[in-house]
């Protein structure tokens, strides 16, 4: 094991306090690719149909109709949120923290943090959760459960890639088109769940002055650097005792003031993980 393995070791060790921060590329890393083998084997009849090359691009083409695009969103969902449960890499980073005070922040909307046994109390899902519908407009701060709507369309699209029409989901309140509840623009519902989340992350934060606390960053690129990445940055600088752990094998330069706190790891998540444990 390498010298920067050991001191990444040691500083998760002799912390109190453990800050996660979840990006896409932990979920990629846990086996949920968004693109290659996984995708096009998924995939593979809107890819010859519609031409799209990957699963998050494929989340803004524009479909000819509203039952071709919720044929394709039941597959995503359903793929990236039902299919599996707790995936292996989800549970060992349960393991490496569930007897440090910790908090989780993620971008991810797979649901894996509640799936692999996260308290429930100490993750923030800032971009929402693939699990839940919205309201289109929104009329109210309200979301709502689609796994049985999402497994309905799944089971009756047809072969021209549409669902039936009376699958198509609306708002149970006023009507409107149901949508996903992801964060792509203003309309993003932040409900009583997500507002409980984001007191409780604020609240962790007040309380980490004086103490030694790792961020673990894992999988966090430049799509939405104001969520986790340049946050993590101004902590690291700003207290004391901390140390940046920054699993990433592409974007992986940082702030040079904070160089001398800051392990850089490349491999794989998994392999590590393992080895730590």
């Amino acid at each position: 094991m390498d010298d920067i393995n050991q001191q990444a070791i040691r500083s998760i060790q002799e912390a109190d306090t453990i800050l996660i921060g979840a990006g896409a590329g932990l979920s990629a890393a846990a086996g949920l690719t968004y693109s290659g083998q996984r995708f096009e084997k998924i995939f593979d009849k809107f890819i010859a149909k519609y031409g799209l090359t990957d699963m998050y691009s494929a989340g803004f083409y524009s479909f000819p109709t509203p039952e071709a695009e919720w044929a394709y969103w039941a597959k995503h969902i359903y793929h990236n949120r039902y299919e599996n449960g707790a995936l292996p890499l989800y549970e060992k980073l349960l393991r490496l923290v569930k007897d440090k005070e910790y908090f989780v922040i993620t971008t991810n909307v797979d649901g894996q943090f509640m799936k692999a046994g996260f308290d429930g109390h100490r993750f923030f899902e800032v971009q929402g959760n693939y699990g839940e519908f919205q309201c289109s407009v929104p009329c109210k701060p309200l979301v709502y459960d689609n796994k049985d709507q999402v497994l309905k369309m799944l089971i009756t699209t047809n072969d021209q890639l549409e669902i039936p029409s009376q699958q198509l989901p609306f708002c149970p309140n006023c009507g409107a088109p149901l949508t996903r509840h992801l964060r792509i623009d203003n309309r993003f519902v932040q409900d009583e769940t997500w507002n409980q989340q984001q007191k409780r992350y604020a609240t962790f934060l007040e309380g980490l002055e004086g103490k030694k606390i790792v961020l673990l960053e894992l999988g966090v690129g430049y799509n939405t650097p104001t969520i986790i990445r340049y946050p993590f940055e101004q902590l690291t600088y700003q207290l004391s005792q901390a140390h940046l752990i920054r699993f990433n094998q592409t974007d992986t330069k940082g702030v040079k003031e904070n160089a001398h706190k800051t392990l850089t790891l490349t491999n794989d998540l998994e392999e590590v993980l393992t080895s730590w444990l």
